[in-house]
């Protein structure tokens, strides 16, 4: 099983890729299995990176960003990132949104357990880089306030 970690659009994905047959390949995305199609057979080769090309591509469209959701790139001002791993169940602010010190801004779920993820400034929200459904890692920006 290859293993690999990436980074999309400020997201971090571990990806392992158990098995590629023909144009089917399994693979496990921050714990979660999938299986991808892929556009052309992988050539069987002793070079890694030709594996790597087509899962690369498909990873993201496991957890696909919200069409209303700006392009992911971290406004200015104060990071509220991800405490633990887990899956954004709701976005309760938008770009441009004033907020609070204290007010939940992002519910996280992680080991089946809902969790508040609060504003830990008082300001306006300058990006959302998540949107419902996506899979963050520990660490991971949510949204910046300025």
């Amino acid at each position: 099983m290859d293993k690999y970690q990436y980074k999309v659009n400020g997201v971090d994905y571990k990806v392992e890729i158990e098995e590629i047959e023909g144009t089917t390949a399994k693979v496990t995305v921050n714990g979660k299995a999938f299986e991808v199609e892929l556009k052309e057979p992988v050539k069987a080769t002793t070079s890694k990176p030709a594996k790597v090309v087509a899962p690369v591509a498909a990873a993201p469209a496991a957890a696909p960003a919200p069409a209303s959701k700006p392009a992911a790139v971290a406004g200015e001002g104060a990071k509220v990132t991800a405490p633990l791993p887990g899956t954004i169940t709701e976005v309760k602010v938008a770009m441009g949104q004033a907020v609070k010190a204290g007010e939940t801004v992002i519910i996280l779920e992680a080991m089946k357990m809902q969790n508040n993820i609060e504003a830990e400034t008082s300001g306006t929200v300058t990006s959302v880089l998540v949107g419902q459904g996506d899979a963050v890692m520990e660490g991971a920006t949510l949204i910046t306030i300025g």
